[in-house]
């Protein structure tokens, strides 16, 4: 009885059968998979985004955990509001620039949320003058100072607050004054102030 001795491959081969044997999802499992369309998934092909490990002898795409695990990338920066074109300079950046873009968007949605602020107590001035009823009241300056000096702040301890909050978080005690719906060029005055007594050297 005549053995066949098996076809030994090279490493460039077996490198090859293993990726054919890796991509075996197609983009209808794949796309199920992350709860999305066929036709997101082409589009993120056609901009760039996601492309196929392989194809099929149809020309079927094919994808394997990588493309999964790009793909579940995709799915968390569009869920934090990332346009596409972003996404894709995050996924194809180098690898000390994304910190860079991440920050670009955290600065984008504090932005955003300044403005929703300023439309949400514009709505309320005008609930206000139409006599509404049950309006919602948010913490203002006036009513979050009273508070602080009920619980036995005086002047000089808010004063210290803010000193210690520009210190420690500059753009969250902005937004933190912002939130309370203090004017910008009153934003300022406090935090220029906060921040020239902090170099005099308060002790913290």
């Amino acid at each position: 009885m005549t053995r066949h001795k098996r076809k030994v491959q090279t490493p460039v081969e077996q490198e090859r059968e293993g990726m054919k044997n890796s991509c075996r999802r197609t983009i209808s499992d794949l796309a199920a998979r992350f709860g999305l369309s066929r036709s997101t998934l082409l589009y993120y092909d056609a901009r760039g985004l996601l492309s196929p490990c392989d194809r099929t002898p149809a020309g079927y795409r094919l994808y394997d955990e990588e493309c999964a695990a790009r793909l579940e990338r995709i799915c968390t920066l569009r869920e934090a509001g990332m346009p596409l074109d972003q996404v894709k300079r995050l996924l194809d950046a180098p690898f000390s620039s994304p910190l860079r873009i991440l920050e670009e968007r955290l600065a984008a949605l504090a932005e955003e949320i300044r403005h929703l602020r300023r439309q949400q107590r514009l709505v309320l001035r005008l609930l206000e003058t139409e006599g509404a009823v049950d309006t919602p009241v948010f913490p203002n300056k006036e009513s979050w100072s009273a508070m602080l000096r009920e619980a036995g702040l005086d002047e000089s301890g808010l004063h210290a607050l803010h000193v210690l909050f520009e210190g420690k978080a500059p753009e969250a005690h902005r937004d933190f004054l912002d939130s309370l719906g203090v004017e910008e060029a009153e934003i300022e005055r406090i935090r220029k102030a906060a921040a020239t007594f902090k170099k005099t050297g308060i002790k913290e």
